[in-house]
């Protein structure tokens, strides 16, 4: 018999017997939930889903409610077959629903669109372990697989409805030809600033040709482009309310928009055009924000951000494909694990005792 003695206890193992000593720990409880957590997300997207709405018309809010709610539905229905707890409830189904609609171009079929929705929450999230377990962003891991799947149905872009207009997806106007990907991103390899706002204007997105007319438009949003990337404006203001209210940390995004302005310059696009255009923005703000899959410490998520900004613009420079995001930070996400244990995040820590500036005499006093 051998004695063991932890935590001030003592017991007794027999030698070759397993055992096994539990202590508590000095967790920390919060009022926070998932669902609150998740309930801020959606009001931060409700100005740039509402817009998205108003710009693309009905399709776009059909696109929006296919995606949400297959994504919710599929989530639940799995969990009832595999015998798990249904957990719609803390909305985070809700959440990558309409993430994935707001990244997709309004006339994406909805069977496209509920597929996608499907692969996001089943195969990119469930298939992991559920909430906190899976590797890469669900929706944006949707995304991917859609592109992959069905190019030319995520690559078609149209021209923005005036006002809310009741028409089916596939008659939202004209087609703008020539153009793949985020929409004032395919018209950009070549060119230079003042021609990059010729080009996009001459598309007929906008009676103007001035430079600053182009940054204005983007920043506004009054362009094709997907349902909830087009604002630059709403996109940072749902950015400001997530910081107001805690839920995100500031890094990450700001690393990202940083190191694509800073690389952009070095590689000869325009810098302020490559930030706003395209899903950049959306992908810094609620993208690289999610909990999951971006990392623990602070410094990992400088790294994060940081990489997935210098992947977009080199795939928008050289890719086949004019934008990046998606790519960017699900190739980063595949880092997270490394990062979060090469700069592991410490939640408390034990002060270093001072030495003493005394020493103790040979009689037990004590002499400085």
């Amino acid at each position: 018999m051998a004695e063991t003695k932890t935590d001030g206890m003592e017991e007794r193992v027999r030698p070759g017997e397993l055992s096994l000593f539990l202590s508590s720990s000095p967790h920390i409880v919060s009022p926070v939930t998932t669902a609150r957590l998740m309930g801020n997300m959606l009001l931060a997207l409700a100005p740039v889903t509402v817009y998205g709405v108003i710009l693309f018309g009905l399709p776009a809010l059909l696109t929006v409610i296919v995606s949400t709610v297959s994504a919710v539905a599929a989530e639940s229905l799995f969990r009832i077959i595999t015998g798990k707890k249904v957990r719609a409830a803390d909305l985070s189904a809700g959440v990558t629903g309409l993430l994935l609609a707001l990244v997709l171009p309004p006339s994406t079929p909805f069977w496209i669109t509920a597929l996608g929705a499907v692969f996001a929450v089943v195969a990119a999230k469930e298939f992991f372990g559920g909430l906190g377990a899976n590797v890469f962003n669900p929706a944006l891991a949707g995304r991917a697989f859609l592109l992959m799947s069905f190019p030319v149905a995520l690559t078609a872009w149209h021209r923005p409805a005036t006002g809310f207009v009741l028409r089916l997806p596939g008659s939202l106007g004209a087609p703008v030809d020539g153009i793949s990907g985020v929409t004032p991103l395919g018209i950009t390899s070549g060119e230079s600033a003042a021609g990059v706002g010729k080009a996009f204007f001459a598309s007929g997105l906008s009676s103007s040709a001035d430079y600053l007319s182009t940054i204005r438009t983007l920043f506004t949003g009054n362009h094709a482009g997907s349902i909830g990337e087009t604002s630059a404006l709403l996109i940072l203001a749902g950015m400001i309310f997530l910081l107001i209210k805690k839920t995100i940390d500031w890094r990450a995004p700001l690393s990202m928009i940083a190191a694509s302005f800073i690389t952009a310059f070095a590689v000869g696009l325009d810098p302020l055009f490559s930030v706003l255009s395209g899903g950049l923005l959306f992908g810094a703000v609620f993208m690289t924000t999610d909990y999951v899959t971006s990392p623990l410490a602070a410094r990992g998520k400088w790294i994060f951000g940081a990489g997935a900004g210098i992947i977009v613009i080199l795939i928008r420079k050289w890719g086949s494909y004019p934008e990046g995001v998606t790519y960017g930070i699900l190739i980063m996400n595949a880092f997270v694990p490394f990062l979060n244990r090469l700069l592991p995040r410490k939640y408390g820590f034990t002060p270093k005792k001072k030495a003493s500036s005394r020493r103790r005499e040979p009689g037990g006093g004590t002499a400085k």
